[in-house]
């Protein structure tokens, strides 16, 4: 996977279009409450503009169905880039036609704009190629820093590439591909994987990969309770999920899936772990009535809430363990506070740990900020799906897109 790289380009004077992931969360005035992505490309936008070059960034936020509205404004994240950049970044109200045009001739050496939303422009998700056009019109060449929206074929990160050449890697996106890559070419070992969330069926994929890799998985979640009814064990009224379309559109139960799964793993040595107590509550609500219950005992319409404090120290040693450690999804629902400690458990563990450890998915992203420990881990991804296709060692069409480099 060797492209072209931004440290590979001549800036001096060019205008570069820069697709960034500046799709931050908001709050209900229009606030910014997580600001790590922008944060997460400053690297690449410092370099261009001490480079002498003229940096227009182009993102998505949200999905505003392409057409213009008003909460998935980048207007927001053009206030903060201003601020922590320390001088002004340019916000033009559309991403392509005359508007862009003036700001562009507009700009000097150093000059950072930023353009309105792309998928405010039904192009953008469908890979107009006549959209693309219109983005890259204005520019002399590519950079692509938008890890997360990688595996998108959209006209922004396809599409424009093949308008504008070169076409490179912003810092970002080589992070990125250097640290999962290792996951998969040659992680320190014992490689332990940590995968949470609400659904299996988002992680069937690369949770069949992994176990031709890992040395241990450990499940958590809710996606665990489908785990734990394969193996006959209750799980009241737990989420659980019952069927997943196969490739060949046919139903099949993901019981059976998940009991596959587990027998291949033994027939690896793959160790896969399971929860062994929950903190259950009565309803879905943060003032529900709560226990702690062992992996056996989750009785008849309680729900399992978060990983118990047995389960997060036996978690918590096999990260101590491990010389590499992937995480992807919370332990439960980390947003009620109540539920919350079986996920900052592993984002601790996995911080006072000497292991390499990734960390992807907006949810797992979000609990390392919160418990105070992402400066603590080794590569904080910006990307989610795009990090989980990556490790499934899908193609990702954002990255294939850019030009071939000889190094």
């Amino acid at each position: 996977m060797k492209k072209l790289g931004i440290q590979d380009l001549d800036l001096k004077g060019k205008r570069a279009l820069v697709r960034v992931d500046f799709n931050v969360p908001l709050d209900e005035s229009g606030r910014i409450t997580d600001d790590t992505r922008i944060r997460a490309s400053l690297p690449t936008i410092r370099r261009i503009m001490e480079e002498g070059g003229k940096a227009i960034l182009i993102s998505h936020l949200g999905r505003p169905k392409g057409k213009p509205d008003p909460v998935f404004s980048l207007a927001p994240a053009a206030r903060r880039l201003s601020e922590l950049l320390g001088r002004k970044v340019t916000f033009v109200d559309d991403c392509v036609g005359g508007k862009v045009r003036s700001a562009v001739e507009k700009m000097e050496e150093g000059d950072v704009i930023l353009l309105e939303n792309l998928r405010f422009h039904p192009g953008e998700k469908a890979g107009d190629d006549a959209f693309a056009e219109q983005l890259s019109a204005p520019a002399d060449l590519y950079i692509d820093d938008a890890f997360g929206t990688a595996h998108r074929g959209h006209a922004s990160m396809v599409g424009v590439a093949a308008h504008l050449q070169p076409a490179a890697a912003g810092f970002l996106l080589q992070k990125e591909i250097e640290y999962l890559g290792s996951v998969l070419a040659d992680p320190r070992r014992p490689l332990v994987a940590i995968l949470g969330g609400a659904k299996v069926s988002d992680k069937i994929t690369v949770i069949e990969s992994l176990i031709g890799k890992v040395d241990s998985l450990l499940i958590g979640g809710a996606m665990a309770y489908t785990f734990l009814q394969a193996d006959g064990v209750p799980v009241g009224a737990s989420k659980v999920e019952e069927e997943v379309e196969g490739a060949g559109g046919e139903t099949i139960k993901l019981t059976d899936l998940v009991r596959e799964i587990l027998r291949r793993a033994d027939q690896r040595g793959v160790e896969v772990l399971l929860p062994v107590d929950h903190l259950a509550a009565d309803h879905f609500a943060a003032d529900a009535a709560v226990e702690i219950v062992s992996r056996d005992g989750i009785k008849a319409g309680w729900l399992g809430m978060d990983i118990g404090p047995e389960t997060a120290r036996i978690y918590g040693e096999k990260i101590k363990e491990a010389g590499t450690v992937f995480w992807n999804g919370p332990m439960g629902v980390f947003e009620m506070k109540p539920f919350a400690a079986g996920t900052m458990a592993i984002a601790r563990a996995l911080a006072d740990s000497s292991a390499v450890s990734i960390v992807g998915g907006g949810d797992s992203v979000s609990a390392v900020n919160l418990s105070g420990v992402a400066d603590r881990i080794t590569h904080v991804s910006t990307g989610g799906g795009a990090s989980l296709e990556f490790l499934e060692g899908k193609t990702l069409p954002g990255i294939a897109a850019l030009t071939d480099s000889n190094r």
